[in-house]
């Protein structure tokens, strides 16, 4: 099985399906954390205490939903998951990511200067809701990897099926996940960063 950046023989171009989930994790983590921390400077309308009681539950919320959202939906791909074919390019892990986090560099920014405003009304709240969705897309990644190591095999998609900013690895043109190897690819089952890459 192929690892390249392009297409080969008749192959497809895949992503892994963790990869592509956790991609936004940590911009999203460190830009609600940066933006909490100034946000609790400001007293706001409601207040220091409550806002930041406030942001902890948002913070919660947000975890869980992002978290839990679509969970049947993965379940079906997965279950219908199809063998790679030898052909088939598997996308290295970097090149997922950045595609990912270049695709919403816009919305990234605008939820971290929205966080900022909101600390005006209620400091440290929307902060910290932003690091509930990033720790979300953590923990949905690493249950998509306790998935992979259960069913012994590493989940992917193909790039194409991805919107234009390389993400939804679950959305409605996205017609049934591929599965290889567990070592395949220079991703770790749920998508963090593999020490030693290997080649299937």
């Amino acid at each position: 099985m192929a690892r390249a950046g392009r297409e080969g023989r008749g192959g497809q171009g895949l992503a892994r399906v963790a990869v592509v989930v956790r991609a936004g994790a940590a911009p999203l983590w460190w830009s609600g954390v940066f933006a909490a921390g100034v946000g609790v400077l400001p007293p706001g309308i409601t207040g220091r205490r409550i806002g930041v009681l406030a942001g902890a539950a948002l913070f919660v919320i947000g975890a869980a939903v992002v978290a839990l959202t679509r969970r049947k939906r993965y379940t079906a791909l997965v279950r219908g998951a199809a063998r790679a074919g030898k052909h088939d390019v598997l996308q290295d892990r970097a090149v997922t990511v950045r595609n990912w986090r270049r695709g919403h560099r816009w919305w990234l920014l605008l939820a971290f200067v929205v966080a900022l405003g909101s600390a005006f009304a209620m400091p440290a709240a929307g902060g910290m809701l932003l690091a509930g969705t990033g720790t979300g897309l953590r923990l949905k990644a690493a249950w998509l990897g306790r998935r992979e190591k259960a069913g012994e095999q590493l989940l992917w998609l193909r790039v194409d099926w991805l919107d234009k900013r390389g993400g939804r690895p679950a959305g409605k043109d996205v017609r049934a996940y591929r599965g290889t190897g567990i070592a395949a690819g220079d991703a770790a089952p749920g998508g963090a960063r593999r020490r030693t890459a290997a080649l299937v």
